[in-house]
């Protein structure tokens, strides 16, 4: 069963915590460039961060079917990732964070 546009919009808004613009500044940084799969020279999550901060700044209403897939790819990964438990130290600094942040979560912010 897929998720209802309220359902992903709810989760996206809940795990999606960076901003549109501090998440531009984090894809510029190498730390950014440094993780995931980068076969074809950027990676899966650096892209997906480039739509992320398109999409947050669409309203709504105007978001596109595409968009909405996007919403729901993203929140899948994030909360897979999360599920799967970060470093036991230097998360600050860890690969874990890194792809985290590259999909628009900081996992830092949590709590």
């Amino acid at each position: 069963m897929s998720k209802s546009r309220d359902q992903i919009w709810d989760e996206w808004r809940e795990l999606v915590n960076m901003a549109p613009q501090e998440l531009e500044e984090w894809l510029e940084t190498e730390e950014s460039k440094s993780v995931g799969d980068s076969d074809s020279g950027e990676s899966t999550g650096h892209k997906s961060g480039r739509r992320i901060v398109e999409i947050k700044r669409t309203n709504k209403d105007d978001l596109t079917d595409d968009q909405w897939d996007q919403m729901g790819k993203v929140v899948g990964y994030i909360k897979r990732h999360l599920s799967q438990g970060g470093p036991d130290d230097e998360v600050e600094q860890s690969d874990w964070r890194y792809s985290l942040m590259n999909w628009g979560h900081d996992p830092l912010k949590d709590g």
